[in-house]
């Protein structure tokens, strides 16, 4: 670690206000696996192991900001963080992802959850990051939205929510109110913006994402005082409820025209993943597309992907991204 140095304050904080005179930009997964350095890290060490180890994860939380030059660090840790303090038996297994050995399969499991503990080592981390990273780059934390976090733990979760409805806003109930501890946790260490992931709830209706999620996400942007994002993965036919959802940023995912988009809420995004294994010039012109369209329509903005960066694209990638969207003229008070 040793970053530490520019006074100049944050674009990425200035931006939840409109205040900023250039866009910031950071990188959905842009802490780990694509990056050399993570894999050097990485090297003879479970994934499980770089998330409980401080020192480390703080390393590999700051890695694309001293590569890349990003606008913001993200918080080296998992969507399945939270509920690894649960009493879940989670293992992180390279190929595979998160592999739980207890799953809820029936009512009766969610006797056995409770309150989260022993993720001590996450304010560690936090901590550790904050003693080297600049006022001008803040540090995002962030935590899975209830029901994508719910998708992972339960069997058949889908079919559970219209089986037994109650028992399913019981669990809701549950880890909505374990995610606001966890993020307030977060917050006390040291975060100074925080991002809900909702990666499965945009396979969700219209409606069913109103009754069984929308509620949840709710609370959690009303409870937890902090500038907030929510990113919902395939969200279009959803976006009149992301607009409710109490975020003060909504990021999109590119099967939304940021151009078609009418809220008073700042926008994050939404560059599609895929485009960063096109060559150059392509990924110039349409980060140019989405900048401008930013511009000349939404007063809050922060440019990211459309969701997360594979494992197999080059970093000089996104250091292009970074390098074209620093140069667009913003200008805007």
């Amino acid at each position: 670690m040793g970053i530490k140095d520019s006074h100049a304050q944050s674009d990425f904080l200035l931006a939840f206000q409109g205040k900023n005179q250039r866009v910031p930009v950071w990188f959905m997964r842009q802490a780990g696996r694509y990056l050399p350095q993570y894999q050097a890290l990485k090297a003879n060490r479970r994934l499980s192991e770089l998330f409980r180890e401080p020192e480390i994860a703080g390393a590999i939380t700051l890695q694309p900001v001293e590569i890349l030059g990003v606008d913001a660090a993200i918080l080296f840790a998992d969507i399945l963080t939270m509920p690894s303090g649960m009493g879940f038996h989670i293992d992180f297994i390279d190929g595979r992802g998160p592999v739980i050995a207890n799953l809820i399969r029936h009512e009766g499991d969610i006797k056995r959850l409770g309150k989260f503990s022993g993720l001590e080592h996450v304010n560690r981390t936090i901590q550790l990051i904050n003693k080297v990273l600049p006022p001008s780059i803040p540090l995002i934390g962030f935590a899975g939205s209830p029901y994508t976090v719910l998708s992972y733990l339960c069997h058949k979760h889908n079919r559970f929510m219209f089986e037994n409805p109650p028992a399913f806003h019981q669990l809701m109930d549950l880890l909505t109110h374990n995610t606001i501890a966890y993020l307030q946790q977060q917050q006390a260490a040291g975060i100074k913006a925080f991002q809900l992931f909702d990666t499965w709830a945009g396979s969700l209706r219209h409606q069913d994402y109103k009754t069984f999620v929308l509620p949840y996400v709710q609370k959690i942007f009303k409870t937890v005082k902090l500038p907030s994002i929510y990113y919902l993965k395939n969200c279009s036919h959803l976006m009149d409820l992301m607009d409710q959802s109490g975020a003060q940023v909504l990021s999109v995912c590119e099967t939304v025209d940021i151009a078609d988009l009418k809220t008073t809420k700042g926008i994050q995004g939404n560059l599609f993943n895929n485009l960063l294994y096109a060559n150059d010039q392509t990924l110039i012109t349409e980060t140019r597309r989405i900048l401008k369209s930013a511009k000349a329509h939404h007063r809050k903005y922060i440019f990211n992907l459309s969701h997360g960066i594979m494992p197999d694209v080059h970093p000089l990638k996104l250091k292009l991204i970074v390098e074209e969207v620093h140069k667009f003229s913003w200008g805007k008070s």
